[in-house]
């Protein structure tokens, strides 16, 4: 009998995960004058489905590209996972990209600024093309937007600007304003030093303090999450944005963990942040 046990539980150790895929892509941009590169993580069986598909956007940080979060960050494992385990629903899982590792050379960041009119891409060119290819729902509903660093801030910022086009955010370890020069760009205005201005010229922290009762009850329709370590570099910032929303009476949700700004700190905000996402789609 106890051998029975033992070769049962060794068979289902053999059962594989029912696992996804990643693929890369790129989007041909009219506003930025270049092809645009992605990943997009498909679950299982998307290919034989003939489903349609709620969609995650999940931005990178400064000094990367559209491949952390595939080989640094875990995500098709967290991915496979969740999904498997029931904690998270079916769904495409989109890594543009917004930079890369000379942040002095290259164009870098989510927002508009010289030469670089990056969120007029993503809202004009890259959701459009990407949920038509992919069979994304393409609604405010079966959309959210995820990120760490600068792409947490860029994550926050979007839904700010465009609330009617997410239905949740999950901000990690955000890069949310530049006032302070939390990250600095030196005084040789390169690509970097735009990037900074950039931040700081479309600060989270600026908006709800400038808010107006219409835009307030807008962002009362996003669900909002941050999440940032207790000793990371930005961790005030964090704290700040959730004071002022929690006195522009916008409900959102603060998790403060022990950590740094690193890897190992994103690795575990992945795998509360997909299901966050999941839970806040429309059924």
């Amino acid at each position: 009998m106890k051998k029975i046990l033992l070769l049962g539980i060794a068979l289902l150790c053999l059962i594989p995960v029912q696992a996804g895929k990643i693929v890369t892509d790129s989007v041909q941009s009219t506003i930025l004058g270049k092809y645009i590169k992605y990943n997009i993580y498909l679950p299982n069986n998307y290919e034989t489905s003939s489903k349609m598909y709620p969609v995650v956007y999940l931005l990178h940080g400064l000094s990367d590209n559209h491949n952390a979060w595939r080989d640094r960050g875990n995500m098709q494992t967290v991915a496979d996972e969740l999904i498997e385990s029931g904690e998270a629903r079916e769904m495409l899982i989109v890594m543009p990209n917004a930079g890369d590792h000379d942040t002095h050379n290259t164009p870098c960041g989510y927002f508009n600024m010289p030469n670089w009119n990056y969120e007029d891409f993503f809202f004009q060119e890259f959701i459009p093309a990407v949920e038509k290819k992919y069979h994304g729902v393409g609604d405010k509903g079966h959309r959210a937007v995820m990120g760490l660093s600068m792409g947490g801030g860029g994550s926050t910022v979007y839904c700010q600007r465009h609330p009617d086009s997410f239905s949740s955010c999950y901000a990690m370890s955000a890069w949310l304003d530049n006032q302070s020069n939390n990250v600095g760009a030196g005084e040789k205005k390169d690509w970097l030093y735009y990037t900074c201005e950039s931040v700081k010229n479309h600060s989270a922290l600026k908006f709800i303090e400038e808010a107006d009762d219409a835009t307030k009850e807008k962002l009362r329709t996003v669900k909002w999450f941050f999440d940032c370590g207790d000793d990371d570099f930005l961790f005030d910032l964090s704290v700040r944005l959730h004071q002022l929303m929690r006195g522009a009476h916008i409900k959102d949700e603060l998790r403060i963990r022990n950590g740094v700004h690193n890897w190992e700190y994103w690795h575990q905000a992945l795998r509360m942040a997909l299901p966050y996402a999941s839970r806040n789609f429309d059924k």
